[in-house]
Parts: structure tokens; C-alpha cells; sequence
């Protein structure tokens, strides 16, 4: 789907679908979110997974120039190799559901070592209401135990807005962070908006730009060089239409930012078709 093809019009959705998602909104809304971190990077696009189909997917993520120190309790992330495995399922055109969990290997750890896990359901504008924008909300929870993260139990809430116009695409992520339990718990909401920009230079390949922050609570911002702020280059590979391939490297550009850090996806969709009731007629004697 092209979403600069899309024109201003509205068609009729049927009550029961628009009341239903409206409420779904509402509900996300009145949940109050700390992210991933270094275990996801990735900038959300508005689209959902597709109706019975499952994507499953492994975020790799290495730390080349991280911190070499311990901060507040959290381990030195300097040369750590995170693994996330995450699965998401489409139960609706327009409704979503994935699940994470979170893995790490650090310096002196043999092997990966379980970090945490999180929920994230989501909901989109369906196509069928033929916005000129893409839209979608998410809720995402989760814990992490307090050696990798100083916030245990952190919310998510994520709207992402996209627009793609023929070999031009850009998404962006206003995303809100709550920590649940934990360090930044009395800082309140914070606000870590996230860009990704991309070109369509072939039918396969997609070379983008992606810009990560963390700028602090709402209320009272950190200083510059308290706040985060990741930008690099990604590559995005369309070679089979199931299979999903980003790769790219981020650059920290403040001192409360990691480095360098590599990051890979990888994704397999699987679609589950309905089964066909078959009959067997039995002739009567």
C-alpha cells in the first residue's frame, strides 16, 4: 500500500468496528511507559501484522563503544551482545499483539543470560477508513531485572505516524516512557521521540536514516548531554516477500550515549489459513 496514493475521503465503517476500536484507543490512552533500550532498536512503521499471520523475528544488537562502567547498579554495556526474540500476531486487520523476550551477554558472562520480557498489543486505523496518514497506538509492559535496567518495571506508549510516497517513506515514533518501578519512577512520563527516513533505490533495497532520542520527564527535560541521541544509516532487503532484513549501525552523538552500536533484524511471517470443513455423506441402506 502506497500511502501517498491515498485520498482525502471517507468511507462509511460500520458501527460495531469503529466503536470497538475507538474504545480500544481510549483504553491505551488511560494506561500512563521505559523502552528496550539497546535490546530493540528499531523505528515502528503504522502497519499491523496482516489478519492470522505471525511474524517472528530476532533483534541482534552489539555494543561496540558502550559504557565501561557500572551505572547505577545496571552492568557495563560495552562490547554486550543483546538478543530479543519477538513474535506478533494479527488477530484483526487492524489489531496486533507481540511479545518479547530479552537476552544479554555481557563481559565476564559465559553465554546469554535471560534479561526480561514484555507484552505490546496494538491497534491501527483500518484502510477501509482511507486516511492520507498511517496510525497506530501501542501499550507496551514489560520487566527487566535490575542488573541490566535501573527501571524493573517500565510502560510504553507508542503512536507512530507514516507516510510513503512512492520511493519516499518516513515514520515517526512521539513515544511516551513510564517508569512502573525503579530509578526514574518519581521523574514521571518521559519523552523519547524517534524518526526513520528511507529511499527505495531498487525493488530489494531501501537505504534509510534513523534517529533515536530520550530527551527526559516532560516536565523538566535533561541537559543536552544528559539526553540520548542515536542516528545512523540502515539498510532495509525485500528479497522474499515473507522474510524481513534490517541492518545498520547507530552513532551516539551525546556522552549519555552509548558509541556505536550494531544492530540486525531478522523476521520469517508465517500465514495460518483457515481449514476447509469438509463433508462425508453417508448413503442409508
Amino acid at each position: 500500500m502506497h500511502l501517498g496514493e491515498l485520498k482525502f475521503s471517507f468511507r462509511p465503517v460500520k458501527k460495531y468496528g469503529a466503536r470497538h476500536l475507538l474504545s480500544i484507543i481510549t483504553s491505551l490512552l488511560c494506561i500512563s511507559l521505559s523502552a528496550q533500550d539497546n535490546y530493540e532498536i528499531q523505528v515502528y512503521g503504522a502497519e499491523t501484522q496482516a489478519a492470522r499471520s505471525t511474524m517472528f523475528e530476532l533483534h541482534s544488537n552489539v555494543t561496540t563503544m558502550g559504557f565501561k562502567k557500572d551505572q547505577n547498579g545496571v552492568i557495563a554495556d560495552d562490547l554486550a551482545w543483546h538478543e530479543t526474540i519477538e513474535v506478533t500476531h494479527g488477530f484483526t486487520s487492524w489489531f496486533e499483539v507481540g511479545v518479547y523476550l530479552f537476552m544479554s551477554a555481557n563481559r565476564g558472562q559465559y553465554g546469554l543470560t535471560y534479561v526480561g520480557d514484555h507484552i505490546r498489543p496494538r491497534i491501527r486505523v483500518p484502510e477501509a477508513w482511507h486516511w492520507p496518514l498511517g496510525l497506530s497506538l501501542s501499550a507496551e509492559v514489560g520487566y527487566q531485572k535490575p542488573r541490566y535496567c535501573a527501571d524493573t518495571w517500565t510502560l510504553e506508549i507508542r503512536p507512530v505516524i507514516d507516510r510513503e510516497y512512492k520511493w519516499f517513506y518516513i515514520t515517526i515514533n512521539p513515544t511516551l516512557d513510564y517508569s512502573l518501578q525503579g530509578l526514574d519512577h518519581h521523574e514521571g512520563l518521559q519523552f523519547s521521540p524517534d524518526l526513520k527516513v528511507k529511499f527505495q533505490v531498487c525493488k530489494q533495497l531501501a537505504i534509510g536514516i534513523e534517529y533515536y532520542t530520550g530527551l527526559g520527564p516532560i516536565r523538566a527535560p535533561y541537559a543536552l548531554r544528559d539526553q540520548k541521541h542515536q542516528l545512523g544509516p540502515s539498510f532495509d532487503l525485500d528479497v522474499f516477500p515473507d522474510y524481513e532484513i534490517n541492518f545498520g549501525y547507530v552513532f551516539g552523538l551525546t556522552p549519555g550515549t552509548e558509541r556505536g552500536i550494531v544492530k540486525l533484524i531478522l523476521g520469517r511471517r508465517v500465514e495460518w489459513k483457515k481449514k476447509k470443513k469438509s463433508f462425508t455423506v453417508v448413503a442409508g441402506h
